[in-house]
């Protein structure tokens, strides 16, 4: 199998969920998969079941996984992730109604009540699109909710008033560790970064009805409560951390987040290590050694460590995020 020694394309994975819309496939400048309304769209994953594709060069055709477990060298440098799998999962969410209110485990929880392969779940959002109106996020406790409280709140369906809400704007990042208890609210565009990992456990839904079963989506309490940090409190934007012309929006043990907003040349990626390149705003070329490639809202790339250090020469003003793995 041909190196990964060039920027690389996905094909990005629609899901058909009750509450999305129909933002995505125009988004990403892909045809809808179906007349049912997308959630979400995977553009960079290693979930079973859910392999991202490459849609461009030499490796087109080929899954991320097969790439890592041939080439893990050229594709994460010196920093291979335990088990040989891609760690991060890239994704955009188009919520057209509220997502359920929900909460995921940490990797010691997820071996225990899953299994002993399964990962945790640390993800962190940055809002694309809200309505000022109408947009509500959902994330953390409010002070001095107690696991009775929560409880009862669940019997009365009055779940919402124990979580800390405020409306979002465009831009706010938000990180969200395991055990923090949230909802993303109606008409919000996002994108997240998150650990390997779809286990999610539904604590409330809303009282809705799935059109196509006719009965309510499950509730996993037992499982979602065990997995919920009432010490955790409110969760807020975060307060960017500034290096010249990059925001830093995270960086915890699972992965790191920045930001850049430019309309000159400005550079992405790391010598000898792996990163994500994520269009928000804008559009532009990425170049690198051996060529360029276009790059616009809604585009991912992945920067293998063969790759290194890229330059972004955008048309205008472009934002672009960069991810990598911790």
């Amino acid at each position: 199998m041909t190196a990964p020694n060039y920027p690389l394309s996905f094909e990005p994975i629609f899901k058909n969920m009750l509450w999305g819309g129909r933002r995505l496939p125009g988004f990403l400048n892909r045809p809808a998969p179906s007349a049912d309304p997308v959630g979400e769209a995977w553009v960079l994953s290693d979930v079973d079941g859910s392999l991202s594709t490459i849609a461009n060069g030499p490796l087109a055709g080929r899954t991320l996984r097969d790439v890592a477990a041939a080439h893990p060298r050229e594709l994460y440098g010196e920093n291979v992730p335990r088990g040989g799998r891609f760690p991060l999962l890239l994704k955009f969410i188009d919520a057209a109604q509220e997502l359920s209110v929900q909460v995921h485990p940490d990797d010691e929880r997820a071996a225990r009540l899953e299994h002993p392969d399964k990962r945790g779940k640390t993800e962190a959002w940055v809002i694309l699109d809200a309505d000022p109106a109408t947009s509500k996020v959902y994330a953390g406790f409010r002070p001095g909710v107690t696991p009775a409280d929560f409880r009862a709140a669940m019997t009365s369906k009055t779940t919402q008033h124990t979580l800390h809400s405020y409306t979002p704007t465009p831009g706010d990042c938000l990180f969200l560790r395991a055990g923090v208890v949230h909802a993303v609210g109606a008409n919000i565009l996002l994108f997240e970064v998150q650990q390997t990992s779809d286990i999610t456990y539904r604590l409330y839904d809303w009282d809705r009805v799935d059109a196509k079963t006719k009965k309510p989506r499950d509730l996993h309490i037992d499982k979602g409560l065990e997995c919920s940090d009432f010490a955790a409190g409110p969760c807020h934007p975060v307060a960017p951390a500034w290096s010249g012309r990059r925001e830093r929006l995270v960086d915890c043990e699972h992965f790191t987040l920045h930001r850049v907003t430019d309309g000159s040349l400005f550079p992405v990626g790391a010598a000898g290590a792996c990163r994500a390149v994520v269009g928000t705003a804008g559009r532009g070329e990425l170049v690198w050694s051996g060529g360029r490639v276009p790059i616009e809202t809604g585009s991912v790339l992945l920067l293998p460590a063969a790759v290194g250090v890229c330059t972004i020469e955008p048309s205008g003003t472009m934002t672009v995020l960069e991810c990598s793995h911790g």
